[in-house]
């Protein structure tokens, strides 16, 4: 069964939700688990890319806004720490063993990275239900995991759990 969990963890409104299942996976396998927060400029709380202005025009203004840009991402570090650590708390009143890692980097690269550095046996992750255009556009981070992870990996959506490994894919509905 599984022995390695990663958690894959965004600011998204299902954080939650993926990391119960995750707890509940790991607790009934008695997995260890990874907790991992990839920080990108396009989380949910991310203070985005920064927006520089012409140095030759405005070179105070430049240097105005990239502190302030900085002082941002500074901030949202912080919080996603402290959310791991509150979260790795939680685990380990269960008697799990948990670690967790913050990366700053492209999601999908970092969890697959993770996943395979860590020796993961399986991958929870949320999906924001992202189809058809908005998919192609914007990317499905579940999607490509699913697709390139080197482990089994477990999509959770809101009210419905999709589970897949590298070649075949079974879905159930949780309760």
């Amino acid at each position: 069964m599984f022995q390695r969990i990663l958690v894959a963890l965004d600011n998204s409104a299902l954080r939650s939700t993926v990391f119960d299942q995750a707890l509940s996976f790991a607790e009934s396998t008695q997995a260890q688990l990874m907790l991992l927060h990839v920080l990108s400029a396009y989380d949910d709380s991310s203070p985005g890319l920064p927006v520089r202005s012409y140095h030759a025009y405005y070179p105070v203004l430049d240097s105005t806004a990239w502190e302030s840009y900085q002082r941002e991402w500074t901030v949202y570090e912080e919080a996603g720490l402290e959310k791991l650590r509150q979260e790795a708390a939680r685990a380990r009143e269960r008697n799990i063993d948990t670690e967790f890692t913050q990366s700053a980097g492209e999601p999908t690269q970092v969890i697959c990275d993770l996943a395979r550095t860590w020796n993961a046996d399986l991958i929870v992750i949320g999906s924001r239900g992202r189809r058809g255009l908005t998919e192609l556009l914007l990317g499905s981070v579940s999607n490509y995991v699913t697709h390139h992870a080197p482990c089994s990996v477990l999509v959770v959506h809101g009210g419905q759990t999709v589970a897949a490994d590298n070649s075949e894919e079974a879905v159930t509905t949780t309760a």
